[in-house]
């Protein structure tokens, strides 16, 4: 799964299909709200990336925040993926529940982590996250997944990003069993129906200056 072969434009609209351990969901992109993410998002879900991927940080507690996920559960594989990053873009919609947008370490360092917003998460929107789809079924099954673990360390007791990209799945498997995860991941043909005319919701946090 080379990155360098990985860069066919994606569609104007789409849906995508994830089945999981606790069911199954669908987002639906719309390349207009974020190019580069959407491009990239298509790119992993069409090649199957995801297939097996774990829902490392699940944050319910003390209030609704994200499901994040995106780190392969092949070290062989993270590593590839690990300097392929992409250019920021601008920030068109909002953070809000059932957003889905790239998770970010600074400027122009998205690659395949991915998280869905919760709750209203507006106050991302001016630190860059730039949302490219909506979950637009099985969003009950998304607030299922497990969240018991935490904040990862060294914040919390959760999954160690470090490690998870050092040992992939098995690290997961042997410290953290009770994480939901991925079966499947595919590109809905023909299913986005007005997507790409949709808006995204209005952003209630401006980048500063």
């Amino acid at each position: 799964m080379n990155p360098a072969a990985l860069t066919e434009k994606a569609p104007d609209a789409f849906r995508v299909k994830f089945e999981t351990s606790k069911g199954d969901f669908v987002v639906e992109v719309t390349r207009a709200w974020a190019p580069n993410g959407a491009d990239r998002f298509y790119n992993l879900a069409k090649n199957g990336y995801y297939d097996g991927v774990r829902f490392f940080r699940v944050l319910r507690a003390p209030k609704p925040f994200m499901a994040q996920f995106g780190i392969h559960g092949d070290p062989a594989v993270s590593a590839v993926w690990r300097g392929a990053t992409i250019p920021d873009d601008a920030v068109k919609g909002s953070n809000t529940r059932g957003a889905v947008t790239f998770a970010t370490a600074g400027p122009n360092t998205r690659t395949t982590q991915i998280f869905i917003n919760y709750g209203d998460n507006s106050f991302l929107d001016g630190k860059g996250f730039s949302p490219f789809a909506k979950v637009v079924e099985g969003m009950d099954i998304v607030e299922k997944f497990y969240s018991d673990y935490g904040e990862g360390a060294p914040r919390g007791g959760g999954p160690d990003q470090g490690r998870l990209q050092n040992e992939g799945n098995a690290y997961l498997e042997a410290s953290f069993p009770k994480l939901d995860y991925i079966k499947k991941v595919s590109v809905q043909k023909g299913e986005a129906k007005k997507a790409a005319e949709q808006k995204p919701a209005e952003k209630k946090v401006e980048a500063k200056p």
